[in-house]
């Protein structure tokens, strides 16, 4: 066989770095939400199920993440993480690729979900494709509007669910708000907690955000007491929800060590932080456990 040209392995390699830029480990952190909600309130699986729960699963996050990448290239070029799983360091000659790629593998996607919807579901979806591209986009920039930073990323992860109940008709119910607001709450913590090992680099590149604002210490003591909330307010959901509750428990155990981090120590969190892509596994293997459990009730 041939080997390949140059060009061949130049658009290989952009590929790789197109598709790196999408966080493929954190995939399931926006699909699942949809397919959980989606089967808990149907019960069957069907085409909508499907295309809805691939749309979540990449298309999104490409949107999600690529966007992230191409504007922050300048900064992340400071930041010693990027480059790996926890972002791609994508090369300025393929920024406008990943951008058409992003825009070509939604827009199908987008215009199916909007075909099978209706009202309430047109809104929560436009609500989750505005937060994807609002929290890095030029202008609107939501990830430098410091505590509106964690509130749209928590969107990125709940929104999802709430497209799910809003595609077939679900009834909102008291249990169904409080978990979707612990599941908000968990999701500010997350990005709040992660915001915090990058303090030195997002105020050497002038970005703003909760953790560069209310310093290192304090951010970590704000994502533990809202994992402590979330995980207890899943106590006033029927069964099986109460159980979710100890999901929040290897969370608070992860960060609480660094309950007295300062600015100058913050990078140091990044040992919690890539402990935390891990616990998302071992949560999401326990969330499937009490979801098979809801769904056998």
């Amino acid at each position: 066989m041939n080997a390949r040209s140059a060009p061949e392995r130049t658009f290989g390699r952009d590929l790789a770095q197109i598709v790196l830029s999408s966080r493929p480990i954190s995939w399931i952190n926006t699909a699942f939400p949809f397919a959980a909600a989606y089967l808990l309130a149907t019960r069957e699986l069907d085409v909508t199920f499907v295309i809805g729960t691939l749309y979540f699963l990449v298309p999104y996050n490409l949107a999600m993440y690529g966007i992230n990448d191409v504007f922050d290239y300048a900064s992340d070029l400071a930041n010693p993480r990027k480059g790996g799983i926890e972002g791609a360091l994508l090369a300025p000659r393929i920024h406008r690729a990943t951008l058409w790629a992003a825009a070509a593998t939604n827009i199908p996607f987008l215009v199916y979900l909007v075909v099978v919807g209706n009202p309430a579901s047109w809104f929560w979806l436009a609500v989750s494709v505005f937060a994807v591209i609002a929290y890095s986009a030029p202008v609107l920039r939501f990830k430098e509007r410091p505590f509106l930073d964690s509130i749209t990323s928590s969107t990125h992860f709940v929104s999802p669910a709430i497209v799910a109940l809003a595609l077939v008709g679900a009834p909102v119910t008291g249990s169904t708000i409080i978990t979707l607001a612990a599941f908000f709450l968990w999701g500010m913590a997350a990005h709040a907690f992660g915001a915090v090992q990058d303090i030195g680099p997002d105020r050497e590149g002038g970005i703003s955000s909760t953790a560069t604002v209310i310093g290192a210490r304090a951010t970590v003591r704000l994502s533990l007491g809202l994992w402590t909330v979330a995980g207890a307010a899943m106590l006033f959901t029927p069964w099986p929800g109460p159980l979710a509750a100890i999901l929040a428990l290897p969370y608070i155990v992860n960060a609480a060590p660094w309950w007295n981090v300062d600015d100058a120590g913050s990078a140091s969190t990044n040992r919690a932080w890539r402990r935390f892509i891990a616990l998302n596994y071992f949560a999401g293997f326990l969330a499937t456990m009490i979801l098979i459990l809801a769904w056998v009730s």
